[in-house]
């Protein structure tokens, strides 16, 4: 099956991705990591445990609500018509959260902490979209999986990030091997890659004064990085399709 001009280019900047995804931790993340596991290791065992069950509960609640308000998916849509409409949806939330990030920011420490659930709402939000207009039902579990996989892709360590991606490749095999219940998903290591992560970007939005332009800029590029690298992580899943639909069927499905 042809590939148009298009799907061309995009295959040139799904390798380029697919390669940053792959690269080993550099010397500056490793020291990195050495450090945010030092400071992991100062921080009382119970409070690890009530954050990774409140992100936890975050998260479920998102994953198990937002399905109710996601656009039904459109399976006769061009790759280059949904990568237009991705490409809108991502630009809406982009700046939905620039304007939360700056409200909040503006608004002290107390409306400072609550950017942080709201944040992550308007992300899982727009995750649920985006694998909409790709022709993914986020009715299925697998795929609602598939979302937080994306998440820690964008925000995580390299060698995290290296490992989750891992976990993508080859998803329709991947997929069949899930566990059926979602608490077994390893949520503090995803409470833990996903704090460290924005820490310190986060933190400067709680300064009187900067808080607010600094909010409104670290949601911006959040958003900007977790649209790209979904993108890029369903642009993987169409490749892959394209591949088994090209296959010729397997002599014991043959009559």
């Amino acid at each position: 099956m042809a590939t148009s001009a298009y799907e061309e280019t995009m295959l040139l900047e799904l390798r380029e991705w697919q390669q940053q995804m792959l690269k080993d931790p550099s010397l500056v993340n490793h020291f990195t990591r050495g450090l945010q596991q030092k400071i992991n290791r100062y921080i009382p065992e119970k409070v690890h445990q009530a954050v990774t069950a409140t992100i936890k509960q975050m998260i479920r609640a998102v994953l198990f609500g937002a399905k109710h308000t996601t656009a039904k998916p459109n399976p006769g849509l061009s790759l280059e018509a949904r990568e237009a409409a991705v490409r809108e949806r991502i630009a809406f939330y982009r700046s939905t959260a620039a304007a939360e990030g700056g409200i909040t920011g503006a608004g002290g420490i107390l409306l400072g902490l609550a950017d942080f659930p709201l944040l992550l709402g308007i992300k899982l939000k727009m995750l649920f979209d985006l694998a909409a207009l790709y022709g993914h039902s986020v009715d299925d579990y697998r795929e609602r999986v598939y979302l937080l996989h994306i998440f820690q892709l964008a925000f995580s360590s390299q060698q995290q990030r290296r490992e989750v991606y891992l976990q993508m490749v080859d998803w329709e095999t991947q997929k069949l091997h899930l566990p059926q219940d979602i608490h077994q998903f390893d949520w503090r290591t995803f409470q833990q890659e996903y704090r460290d992560y924005i820490d310190l970007a986060k933190l400067a939005q709680l300064i009187p004064i900067i808080g607010a332009p600094v909010g409104a800029v670290v949601n911006y590029r959040l958003l900007q990085k977790l649209g790209t690298t979904a993108m890029n992580a369903y642009r993987m899943r169409w490749r892959e399709q394209l591949f088994l639909n090209q296959m010729p069927p397997s002599p014991d499905l043959l009559p």
